[in-house]
């Protein structure tokens, strides 16, 4: 992973374009809040149920996410770490990330001042959404063993 310069104040020139996995992480964070946002005002009946749940009685890797959202945004931690702990880590960690890819992006497209950006190789990329998939896996097992 490296970062590129240091910050510019009124950047000139073309704005780098951000990656459309960026954009992709970002829709599904905010789509996910949205969601929870909903599920909360109506009174946790309007929600997405998970298909795999529905069918098997198993329980999926990101199953409680909804619920854990909700939770986050009442403001319970507790609860919302009961519901998915694995996602209550990892989501913050990615969004946090994700947002300052496009905060970075935003403020040298609006030419205020060019922030350094993270870039990672392709490799580096690979491993970690393998890392992430397996994490996933495991987690999903474990949930249903244990």
């Amino acid at each position: 992973m490296s970062v590129s310069q240091s910050v510019v104040l009124r950047p000139t020139g073309p704005v780098q374009p951000l990656d459309r996995r960026v954009w992709g992480l970002a829709a599904v964070g905010i789509g996910g809040f949205v969601l929870a946002g909903v599920y909360r005002l109506s009174g946790e009946r309007i929600g997405v149920p998970c298909i795999l749940h529905a069918t098997t009685g198993l329980n999926c890797p990101l199953c409680g996410s909804t619920r854990m959202a909700a939770a986050m945004l009442r403001g319970d931690l507790d609860v919302a770490w009961h519901f998915n702990p694995v996602v209550f880590v990892l989501g913050p960690l990615i969004g946090a990330g994700v947002g300052y890819q496009v905060l970075a992006w935003t403020l040298e497209s609006l030419r205020l001042v060019k922030l350094p950006r993270l870039r990672m190789s392709r490799r580096v990329v690979d491993w970690t959404v393998n890392a992430v998939v397996a994490l996933l896996i495991a987690y999903g097992v474990a949930r249903n063993v244990f």
